[in-house]
């Protein structure tokens, strides 16, 4: 099992810059994403890690070969980013334009993933997670590692009041006591 979860957040695109919503688009990291992965690297550079695995969209990939992991990484399909549906490269304004009240977690745009869906998908990464021993690194994106800590820790409902993973960061799920708890959230 697991014994620690390392989550980084794909670095930053020009839609987590701008605030639209980046699910299935497969984008390239900016300048500063580059730098954000790189610093990334540096910041792992002392940790050891028995499996790396990746979301398969080029922002994340692309923050793990940066970071020095390329060599190691497997993608994990379920690791991918809700799929918003007709919500895809819009911001939450944009939405609420069309659709009073609009929020992504409620999967209500068409097309789009719901929680539910997702949280399946997550359910299969913590499943694969509690099969591998020693310390793993996750790299992937901002909705889909909420859901992925939520999970880890037994909740499977309301996952988007954990706190927002920013783009180049770190969260470390572990164990207290014996218990699934998320040991750091939001680490740059």
């Amino acid at each position: 099992m697991a014994e620690e979860v390392w989550i980084a957040r794909h670095g930053q695109t020009e839609w987590s810059l701008s605030g639209q919503h980046t699910g299935t688009t497969d984008l390239e990291l900016t300048d500063g994403g580059v730098e954000q992965a790189r610093a990334l690297g540096a910041r792992l550079a002392d940790v050891s890690f028995t499996c790396v695995l990746t979301s398969p969209y080029k922002r994340a990939r692309h923050t793990a070969e940066l970071a020095g992991f390329g060599d190691v990484l497997q993608i994990d399909d379920d690791l991918g980013e809700m799929r918003y549906g007709i919500a895809e490269g819009r911001t939450t304004a944009e939405m609420q334009e069309d659709q009073s009240g609009w929020v992504s977690w409620d999967g209500g745009s068409e097309g789009a993933e719901s929680l539910e869906e997702m949280g399946a998908r997550v359910d299969r990464v913590v499943e694969r997670l509690h099969g591998i021993d020693g310390r793993v690194l996750v790299v992937g994106h901002g909705h889909a590692s909420r859901v992925l800590a939520a999970r880890w820790v037994g909740i499977t409902q309301l996952a988007r009041h954990l706190v927002a993973l920013p783009t180049g960061h770190l969260a470390i799920l572990a164990f207290d006591h014996g218990e699934p708890a998320i040991r750091a959230w939001s680490m740059p």
